[in-house]
């Protein structure tokens, strides 16, 4: 009986020499079940996360390989294809402008597009981050003549970096005339209240402001007014209209000198305006000048401290210049007291929306 039971045991062993054992068994059943509910569950969740998310890194791929090329696009941008992309009637509205003045550039502009003269802007970038958010919403309206100036100092004013920005102005306006049109220069620290191009009377050369507070006769004389305490007069350098004559290039050029002969220093920390003044002192009896009526270019020193002559003058104001007081916070301040910041509550007038 025992050799019955052994050769039983032996032939058991030669048909299977490598036996499992339940555990083993088990975990096989286990790695053939792929297609159960929970893997197909789990193969079905795998398949939706690639379906969204490879699309979405390609797009994203594909939005910043467009604005690299968007952005190189506009650093080539010059200034002859910017003018004649916005000119209109021969005629081209600047300002100049670098970040920390965006907010401002968005209220003038509110301004200048409720009289329907928005498309005429064109906005000469002083620095990249500008010169890509002002065409990203609004394409073709900004244009960056290089060099670029040092963006942390251009915006304090006395600052050489605010002398070395505003000292540009003479040359982007003599280029700009060069190219024959007319062109208008503003400060963004300014709002219009109504058009002015019906003040722009005549074929005069240079059309521009005073920037004395002092009252002057409703109708007064559109002469160069005579000079001041210092030789010369106080004529604002923030508000110009110049037409495409060779008298008006003079002057352009003549600021351009006296910019060089009086340039920054600790102890002066000049600006653009005294050689602006000088520049029309020593052209002005071989230019046609043109000084615009003071009620409706009333100067910061006039328009914000002398309430008696804002009443008095009421209903002939077309642009405010909010001078006569320096800081951004400050600036802002006496806007809103006056209801004259508009970013507040119409900023989508602008074609610059909400930025």
């Amino acid at each position: 009986m025992s050799s019955i039971l052994h050769q039983r045991s032996t032939y058991s062993s030669l048909e299977n020499p490598y036996p499992l054992s339940p555990r083993s068994s088990s975990s096989s059943e286990r790695s053939f079940s792929i297609f159960s509910p929970m893997n197909l569950l789990a193969l079905l969740s795998l398949v939706v996360i690639l379906g969204v998310f490879l699309p979405w890194m390609n797009i994203q791929e594909t939005i910043f390989s467009s604005s690299k090329i968007s952005n190189t696009k506009w650093r080539d941008y010059s200034l002859a294809e910017a003018a004649s992309f916005v000119a209109r009637n021969g005629t081209v509205i600047v300002c100049a402008v670098s970040q920390p003045y965006l907010p401002f550039l968005n209220n003038w502009l509110i301004s200048v597009t409720r009289q329907k003269h928005h498309e005429k802007v064109l906005v000469i970038a002083e620095d990249y981050a500008t010169l890509y958010k002002v065409n990203e919403r609004w394409p073709g309206h900004a244009v960056l003549v290089p060099p670029v100036p040092d963006a942390q100092t251009a915006h304090k004013f006395g600052s050489q970096g605010f002398f070395n920005f505003t000292s540009r102005r003479p040359q982007h306006l003599l280029h700009i005339l060069d190219l024959g049109y007319n062109v208008m220069y503003n400060d963004v620290d300014m709002v219009w209240l109504a058009d002015p191009f019906p003040y722009l009377q005549g074929n005069h050369d240079v059309y521009f402001t005073d920037d004395m507070a002092a009252v002057k006769p409703l109708r007064h004389t559109h002469d160069l007014p005579p000079p001041g305490k210092k030789g010369r007069t106080y004529i604002c350098s923030c508000m110009i209209f110049l037409r495409p004559t060779d008298k008006a290039k003079l002057v352009m050029r003549k600021w351009i000198e006296e910019l060089k002969a009086q340039p920054w220093s600790k102890a002066k920390k000049a600006n653009d305006q005294p050689a602006f003044n000088w520049a029309l002192n020593k052209t002005a009896g071989e230019v046609d000048l043109y000084l615009l009526p003071q009620p409706a270019f009333p100067t910061g020193g006039l328009y914000f401290k002398n309430q008696s002559w804002v009443q008095e003058t009421k209903g002939m104001h077309v642009i405010i210049h909010n001078n006569y007081i320096t800081g951004f916070e400050k600036k802002i301040k006496r806007f809103r007291e006056f209801n004259l910041w508009y970013v507040d509550d119409h900023t989508l007038e602008s074609p610059l929306g909400r930025i």
